[in-house]
């Protein structure tokens, strides 16, 4: 059996290198290091792909985020409500920006943040929702729209973990993940489910003024060369991992699907196992691209699974291990523990177990029966 990896890169640029090798070598032999013509080729390709307007390519998906709230006009003191089960990355560019984050309790069986939460939690200073696509699953977005509408606010969504996911609407309507909201931000990070060879990301949106303002604040606010409009960064993609993308596009679809195969074998090896709930599909079986395998386990040492399966050289991850709302950087008295219940529990029931697209049969027997072996005891 090969080694098993948590994500196995290498193996997925032993797939592809061929596409992947030459299109690297383009770029240095016309040293198109920097906005070149890759760059704005896999904009349009990514555009076509998602059936979105505007993509606005980005140098990582934190800056992702901050632009989109930049180019919203958001000010100082403005509340933005969003997950509290979330990478940190989320909240992170709320309070650099001078926002007030609003941190809510999530969903027990998908994780991503309740509907009735963000209700409660809307005050007159509220101006905006950041759902989060954790794991890979897409939020419930039709029922965040509405209350979006009905309160004037913006909806920034958060696809660092749901590139390539479909949402469902109540009527059988679909859309991509990161195309629903007034704008959304992504991540390329090499572990993505489209992930580049460093950092890389993307503002996405349909709204033609909005991506015009983006692709000034990308570009230290120019959209003439020293003319410089509105207050910018620097956030660019760079050619090189344009590139790599660009070559794993036409994968994507394949990939996830490969996510979904895997996910669906852990599925059966553990589906009589009543210490472990496997994780749920909201909705059809394509709005789950399963960036992460996480279980939820009742009357298990997880700390001890963790042990285990590392000592049997299986990698794993709890993600994530401490609740927002109790990171140093980020308490406030505004928060009670009560409202964080789902939270709370989950930091000290999940584990996530080695999801790529290179899983074999071999592996994930292996790795299952690893998991019931330290459960049956």
């Amino acid at each position: 059996m090969k080694k098993i990896q948590m994500v196995d890169l290498k193996g997925q640029y032993n797939g592809i290198k061929e596409v992947v090798n030459p299109a690297i070598q383009n770029i240095i032999d016309n040293a198109s290091f920097i906005n070149g013509p890759k760059v704005h080729e896999f904009q349009n390709n990514l555009e076509e792909y998602l059936g979105v307007k505007h993509v606005i390519p980005c140098a990582n998906g934190t800056d992702a985020l901050q632009i989109a709230m930049m180019g919203l006009g958001l000010k100082p003191g403005d509340e933005v409500i969003t997950a509290d089960f979330t990478f940190a990355a989320t909240v992170e560019v709320i309070a650099l920006l001078q926002l007030t984050p609003v941190l809510v309790d999530v969903d027990p069986d998908t994780f991503n943040i309740d509907i009735d939460a963000i209700k409660k939690a809307i005050t007159p200073k509220t101006k905006a929702i950041v759902p989060v696509h954790l794991f890979g699953q897409c939020a419930n977005m039709e029922a965040i729209m509405k209350i979006a509408n009905e309160n004037d606010l913006y909806v920034i969504e958060d696809n660092a973990q749901g590139i390539g996911a479909n949402y469902t609407f109540s009527n059988g309507d679909k859309a991509k993940a990161g195309t629903i909201g007034h704008v959304s931000s992504t991540s390329f990070f090499p572990s993505k489910n489209l992930g580049c060879y460093g950092d890389g990301g993307a503002i996405f949106t349909n709204d033609d003024e909005l991506a015009h303002i983006i692709r000034g604040i990308v570009n230290h606010g120019m959209y003439e060369r020293y003319h410089h409009d509105v207050v910018g960064v620097n956030s660019r993609l760079d050619s090189i991992q344009a590139a790599v993308l660009d070559a794993k596009l036409p994968y994507l679809d394949t990939y996830n699907k490969r996510r979904r195969a895997a996910a669906n074998k852990y599925d059966e090896a553990f589906k009589n196992i009543k210490q472990i709930a496997t994780p749920f599909r909201q909705g059809s079986d394509d709005n789950h691209v399963f960036h992460q395998y996480t279980l939820k386990l009742k009357n298990v040492d997880r700390d001890g699974l963790v042990s285990f399966l590392q000592a049997n050289d299986i990698p794993c991850g709890v993600y994530y291990p401490i609740p927002l709302h109790n990171q140093k950087a980020y308490q406030d008295s505004r928060y009670n523990e009560a409202d964080f219940t789902v939270t709370n529990q989950l930091v000290k029931e999940v584990i996530s177990l080695p999801m790529h697209t290179e899983l074999d049969d071999e592996q994930i027997t292996y790795i299952t029966s690893k998991v019931i072996a330290f459960i049956n005891g």
